[in-house]
């Protein structure tokens, strides 16, 4: 299990909004993060209403959707690697602008279904999504995406404080770095899928 968005600080989500906080600047970075803390609250959203017939089909699924993401990172980790600085190109925002940033790392979470297993335990531990209480899953959930949106937000106002500092050479180097790691994680989700 990856664990695309829980462990977003080392995984793919964390190397793609650093990234993109460098190259394309701090609303790019957090909006990037948005799109992993909005499928959060999705799966968390499944796990704390007891969404059981949603959660068994994702299970079911888990090989496709896992190699599917797995395509998705490496395709994401090979354009990064082929990215040129703002300065030198034209930038990614107007390429596909800030709902390509929200909307790509919402499907590279939520294609990670194992997930899900996550939430349940601690909503189960929490007595969460078993009571019937409603509120109580609701709160949770809005936790779930605050805590993971402001995570995001301070990620990315850290991270481009230091954007002045890089030359076009050194983003061009982060963009390699961050293509790599990111393929490296596609290659592990599709051979975990396997």
């Amino acid at each position: 299990m990856l664990g695309f968005s829980i462990a977003a600080p080392v995984g793919p989500i964390g190397v793609l909004c650093i990234q993109r906080t460098l190259s394309e600047g701090r609303l790019s970075g957090l909006v990037s993060g948005l799109g992993a803390a909005s499928a959060d609250a999705v799966y968390g959203a499944v796990a704390g209403f007891g969404i059981t017939a949603l959660s068994s089909l994702l299970l079911d699924h888990r090989t496709g959707i896992r190699i599917g993401g797995g395509l998705l990172l490496l395709a994401l980790g090979v354009r990064s690697f082929r990215a040129e600085p703002a300065e030198t190109a034209a930038t990614a925002s107007d390429a596909h602008g800030l709902a390509g940033d929200y909307g790509s790392t919402f499907l590279l979470t939520i294609t990670n279904p194992v997930t899900i297993l996550a939430f349940v335990g601690v909503f189960t531990g929490l007595g969460v999504g078993v009571s019937g209480d409603y509120l109580d899953a609701a709160v949770l959930v809005a936790g779930v995406f605050l805590g993971s949106a402001l995570w995001w937000l301070a990620l990315s106002t850290g991270v481009s404080r230091f954007r002045s500092r890089f030359t076009p050479t050194a983003t061009r180097r982060v963009n390699r770095l961050a293509g790599a790691v990111v393929v490296a994680f596609g290659l592990l989700a599709i051979g975990g899928a396997l």
